[in-house]
């Protein structure tokens, strides 16, 4: 069991320090007195805080290398890197760790975690990519939605272990190459159905056309995927429009920071002898 020490405000620290660049920070540069000399403040300043792993709050619109690219812009430091992919509409816990030795733990942090989402899909639409990235396209003559008996009915129907097909636009890799980067080529690509498991799956609201679920389900679990199933299952098609992850493993939504809250505490300036 790995132990990460003291939650601060959606960051679980280990040991060490993290470096800011003073000029990225743009913070002001100063002069301390010294006893024989004045000595200067280092370009780089040392948080009194000690190498990180973060809870972000990742907002709609931003891909989660983005989320990467501003902590490391914030930090200064090179050594930065995320654990489970949010798509660019999706929000909700991102876990971002930095420097090589907190990098090296996400993938023990994520490894076989719960997840928890929730997801809101059209019911009555299908989407190229499961998603609103993708082309929208209405179901064929969907003249009335199911009511929500049959709703919660198929929905049951989902729980527990499932064999799922991850959507054609992943990153799951066909012969090295991801999914992606062939299905935008035109490529023809083929996934094989994998094993995965609904832990829990409550509704949430039901207005037709929309539904809303609340899931719980095991590491690489698709929630796209999930939604196309439930739409062919309720014979009206359905693509994901929504999508906020509230929970991975231990860390909670509620817990996390917003890239705007992410400033700096109070610092502990390291100076050059």
């Amino acid at each position: 069991m790995l132990c990460f020490g003291e939650k601060q405000h959606g960051l679980i620290f280990s040991t060490g320090f993290i470096l800011l660049n003073l000029d990225k920070l743009s913070l002001p540069r100063t002069t301390f007195a010294g006893k024989s000399k004045t000595k200067k403040i280092s370009k780089k300043v040392v948080l009194g805080l000690p190498f990180m792993i973060l809870n972000i709050n990742k907002p709609r619109g931003i891909t989660s290398h983005d989320v990467v690219d501003r902590v490391r812009e914030i930090t200064g430091e090179k050594r930065v890197g995320h654990a489970g992919t949010l798509d660019p509409f999706a929000t909700g816990v991102l876990i971002i760790a930095t420097t090589r030795e907190d990098t090296k733990k996400l993938s023990e942090i994520t490894k076989n975690t719960k997840k928890e989402y929730i997801a809101t899909m059209e019911l009555g639409k299908t989407s190229t990519t499961g998603d609103p990235e993708g082309t929208i396209e209405s179901s064929l003559h969907v003249s009335t939605y199911p009511d929500l008996a049959k709703v919660a009915d198929t929905l049951k129907g989902f729980v527990g272990e499932i064999m799922q097909t991850p959507p054609l636009y992943s990153a799951i890799k066909v012969h090295g190459v991801p999914a992606y980067k062939l299905a935008r080529k035109g490529k023809a690509v083929k996934l094989s159905p994998r094993t995965v498991e609904i832990k829990e799956l409550e509704l949430l609201s039901y207005k037709p056309p929309l539904l809303t679920i609340r899931v719980v389900c095991s590491a690489g679990t698709y929630i796209r995927s999930l939604a196309k199933d439930i739409g062919e299952k309720l014979g009206t098609g359905a693509y994901l429009c929504e999508l906020e992850r509230t929970r991975v493993g231990t860390f909670k939504l509620k817990d996390s920071v917003s890239l705007e809250q992410l400033r700096l505490p109070k610092l502990s300036l390291a100076v050059d002898n």
